[in-house]
């Protein structure tokens, strides 16, 4: 999250009256209680299945700014500046740079997943909630935010429990994760999902750039289609897996689509409003100091001294004596461990052999058992699985990560692989997420594609004079288990005989493309539809029936006849007999 900003001075008591009611009905509709993460969230918060099965959230499900948007719905004139809240105009500008980087990942994500249909408005309502739009855009020309913008340290204190993953590169914590940068990622996450927005070799979480694409990316994973309703609530869950927090979003995420506007960087507004007000530290932004013209946040209030109570009211509050004499040190409550705290190693749980062909899907899936030391199987802990090494396979949806919570009987099942068209080993390393232990290695293989029959398309006699052309080219199609094999290597040559499959020196040939002879054709591949097309055959001035052979990988073979012969001419007619 980002640092503590001053409370903006809101014009106009009528406006004020109108927020507060608006966030009072908020806070009634949605009264506070501690999820499983430790984190003060909604009492109603309803986790999907998907966010469950997740990395828990990009954020850790840290802390967010919880300003609702105003009831005035923006205006389509401009603002010039940050200036009082509370109006549409005001509320709806996004700083340029930040606007910027929201809508080439948009531009991105319609192209690298088009099925996703990301609007770069989520975007911009996930930066407002995560970050006031990185901090009112104060981000340098490259999008790189001038301070670094970090969440409370998850240390379990009124948070989530997330022990440092990076040695402290992103966060400078090496002990416990914080929330990184405009979109808030947590270092873990950030390790897999993270992307080069802009073009500059790196994947920087405090670069707009960079944060925007990731975001997008991380919400368009799991092949959800953001344009239905249900996949979207389970993208957003899946950032921050907190029902009051969907609300959010889905409430800035309306109000943008009615319309915006850009604002100069560091121009835009500052929230005012924390999910973590008066209940834990706030997020800090190293080295930086209060907006002009705010004040700090207060702190929380002390308590006030008992008093007596009024007439009628049972007399005055007298304090208890203390139960424990003076100067005995107290005892520190006793924590309990958490599943992953108890996990030893991870265990294979029946992997059967993983082989696909170039493009297909595997039909196996990983499966790993997490166990405690004594190999009993552990529940409810993270298990991510990684495809590492030069490889273009993926998971089902193209991600190169994917983080799965073990079953009752501690296992968790990667999703399904998709084979790139890069052949040979591919490697997917399981690891548990927030503790140390082993990684488990399991090797795929990617066959490269193959077709088991091939067929002519056409069944026209294949014939040419000495020095001629053949009149019809060549065509096949080929097939692998009945389907059409496509992107099949394919090879052609003129044989010497149906016993010597060596290329002939004479008869039929092709031509390159420098028209010289050739009789083998290698580097063939079929199209999407399974079809291979030949050049066309010329013939030389030897006649007789010639061989050429059509291979492919996998196996599948054809032969097919030319014949080289000249026209038949007709034998001149008998003399006439004399006359007599």
């Amino acid at each position: 999250m980002a640092a503590q900003f001053g409370r903006r001075l809101r014009k106009g008591a009528a406006t004020t009256a109108v927020a507060a009611v608006a966030v009072a009905a908020l806070s009634a509709s949605q009264a506070p209680g501690v999820n499983d993460h430790g984190r003060q969230t909604a009492a109603d918060a309803t986790p999907s299945p998907e966010a469950s099965a997740s990395d828990g959230s990009a954020t850790g499900n840290s802390p967010y700014y919880t300003d609702l948007p105003p009831l005035k719905s923006p205006s389509p004139s401009p603002s010039t500046g940050p200036g009082p809240g509370g109006t549409g105009a005001t509320e709806a500008g996004i700083p340029a740079t930040v606007l910027d980087a929201y809508k080439k990942a948009e531009t991105a994500l319609r192209e690298a997943k088009p099925g996703c249909n990301l609007p770069w408005q989520l975007l911009a309502a996930i930066g407002r909630v995560e970050s006031g739009q990185a901090r009112g855009g104060r981000v340098d020309a490259d999008g790189t935010t001038i301070k670094k913008i970090l969440g409370p340290q998850l240390d379990g204190n009124g948070f989530a429990l997330i022990k440092d993953t990076d040695d402290g590169a992103y966060d400078g914590n090496s002990s416990y994760d914080q929330a990184v940068g405009p979109m808030q990622f947590i270092p873990s996450t950030w390790a897999w999902a993270g992307r080069d927005g802009n073009g500059d070799g790196k994947k920087d979480p405090n670069n707009i750039y960079d944060a925007a694409l990731a975001a997008g990316h991380y919400l368009c994973r799991n092949n959800w289609d953001l344009s239905q309703q249900g996949d979207l609530d389970r993208a957003i869950l899946s950032y921050n897996n907190s029902r009051e927090y969907l609300n959010l979003v889905m409430r800035w995420l309306e109000f943008y689509r009615k319309g915006t506007h850009e604002v100069p960087d560091g121009a835009g507004t500052l929230p005012d409003n924390r999910s973590d007000d008066g209940a834990s530290p706030t997020p800090t932004i190293p080295g930086a100091t209060a907006p002009a013209g705010s004040t700090p946040r207060p702190g929380p209030k002390p308590e006030k001294p008992a008093t007596p109570q009024k007439p009628g009211g049972g007399g005055t509050t007298t304090p208890k004596p203390p139960t424990t004499p003076p100067g005995t040190p107290s005892t520190p409550p006793a924590t309990t461990p958490t599943p992953t705290d108890t996990v030893d190693h991870l265990e294979d749980a029946g992997t059967a052999k993983l082989t696909a062909m170039a493009g297909d899907a595997f039909s196996k899936r990983i499966s790993t058992r997490a166990e405690t030391e004594a190999g009993k199987a552990v529940a409810k802990v993270r298990v991510r699985f990684t495809i590492v090494g030069d490889t273009d396979t993926t998971f089902t949806g193209g991600e190169s990560v994917a983080t799965v919570a073990t079953n009752s009987s501690g296992v968790a099942v990667a999703p399904a692989l998709k084979a790139g068209e890069k052949t040979g080993a591919v490697t997917v390393r399981a690891t548990v997420v927030g503790r140390t232990v082993p990684g488990l290695d399991y090797k795929a293989t990617v066959t490269e594609r193959a077709a088991d029959t091939l067929v002519r398309t056409g069944d026209a006699a294949l014939t040419c004079a000495p020095g001629g052309e053949f009149a019809n080219q060549v065509e096949v199609k080929a097939t692998y288990n009945g389907a059409v094999a496509d992107g099949v290597a394919a090879t052609a040559t003129l044989i010497t005989s149906a016993d010597d499959a060596t290329a002939n020196d004479k008869g039929p040939y092709f031509k390159d493309a420098d028209g010289k002879t050739v009789r083998t054709l290698s580097g063939l591949k079929t199209d999407a539809k399974g079809l291979l097309k030949l050049p066309k055959l010329y013939a030389d001035d030897t006649t007789g029936t010639f061989l050429l052979r059509i291979t492919t990988a996998g196996g599948a073979t054809l032969t097919v006849e030319l014949a080289v012969a000249a026209a038949e001419t007709s034998s001149p007619s008998a003399s006439a007999s004399p006359s007599v």
